[in-house]
């Protein structure tokens, strides 16, 4: 448990009983009813906390005593100690959730929440690959032996201690059919994520029966549990059969299950090692920083430059609001501006 959800969790335990419950029946509401993500969950929780003892600090002992001059007073609190507007904007969005919740439980006389005012968060663009940077990020498993799989970190057979290897993004491995495994998965995994443009817990979630190699399309369960369908190319197809050919029977463990994507040890491929194993390839290969994230930036803005329609990119992406996919019209047309001014005469 990281030091801030320990700091979370006593902060909770040291809430009066009744707004100690109220958080605790709001994120079963997340959770079941809103079926949220846990991550999602775990970031409201931990903003209403913080919210609910800034409260009792102005001396509030139960919740239908929070009133709109707490909230404002929490997020001035936030912006004197530096927060990001970023950050604010989220933590505001959380007191509006919580209010809202908190007056249809009958736990607040009115949704006090829905006059609070936050600052607008400033909306950067994100960073992309070229599409020659994409393609060397995708061949990185086979064009860099030097730091693929298997590369020795420790021990040596000399003094009787077998060899690790560790991947690109570190997750380590301990013979060569491990290694070519590894690999394989590698490839498949990169390939998947710039072909389908998918998140990266989405990818990691994936299980065998949701590839649909006939049409060549996958299957997806997106925030929300929204379930949607992604068509991918020839050759993330031929990385995921090679994958499922010669791949996963290698790693493949009792508990491995039906997980598409394995880890060294058999069990579901984590994002945090997928992260990890996507910056390790980009860094060997010479290319900017990048991660899952950047991936599926990059697929977007790469399907808009082609002339896909946004709303059909909308539905790829698994965006709930157009606004989140007209980030990348903005995107495309900064780089359409960066090359005016580098080729015309006039610029």
């Amino acid at each position: 448990m990281s030091r801030s959800a320990r700091g979370t969790r006593a902060t909770h335990q040291n809430l009066p009983p009744p707004l100690r419950d109220a958080v605790d029946d709001f994120a079963g509401h997340l959770s079941q009813v809103r079926n949220r993500s846990a991550h999602t969950v775990r970031a409201y929780v931990t903003d209403v906390v913080a919210l609910l003892d800034h409260a009792v600090r102005m001396g509030c002992r139960d919740l239908g005593e929070v009133d709109l001059s707490v909230l404002r007073s929490w997020l001035a609190r936030q912006r004197t100690t530096g927060a990001a507007r970023t950050s604010l904007a989220r933590r505001a969005a959380s007191a509006r959730a919580f209010s809202a919740w908190a007056h249809r439980a009958g736990l607040l006389a009115a949704d006090v929440g829905a006059a609070l005012a936050s600052p607008r968060a400033h909306r950067e663009l994100p960073g992309v690959l070229r599409a020659d940077q994409a393609t060397a990020l995708l061949e990185a498993p086979t064009r860099h032996p030097a730091t693929a799989p298997g590369t020795p970190t420790t021990g040596s057979p000399a003094n009787g201690t077998p060899a690790t290897g560790s991947a690109p993004g570190g997750e380590p491995t301990t013979d060569g059919a491990t290694d070519a495994a590894v690999a394989l998965r590698d490839r498949a995994l990169l390939e998947l994520l710039y072909a389908t443009g998918v998140r990266v817990s989405e990818a990691c979630g994936l299980d065998v029966e949701d590839v649909d190699h006939a049409r060549r399309v996958i299957r997806v369960f997106g925030k929300g549990r929204r379930e949607r369908s992604v068509p991918y190319g020839v050759p993330a197809q031929r990385a995921l059969d090679e994958w499922l050919r010669r791949g996963r029977p290698a790693l493949v463990a009792p508990h491995s299950g039906d997980a598409l994507l394995l880890g060294a040890r058999g069990g579901r491929l984590n994002p945090t090692t997928a992260r990890q194993i996507v910056g390790g390839y980009a860094e060997a290969a010479g290319l900017p920083r990048t991660s899952p994230h950047g991936l599926r930036h990059s697929a977007a803005t790469h399907l808009l430059e082609g002339g896909a329609d946004l709303r059909a990119v909308q539905e790829l992406l698994g965006h709930s609001s157009l606004a989140s996919t007209q980030i990348y019209t903005h995107v495309s047309v900064e780089r359409l501006r960066a090359a005016y001014r580098q080729a015309h005469p006039r610029a």
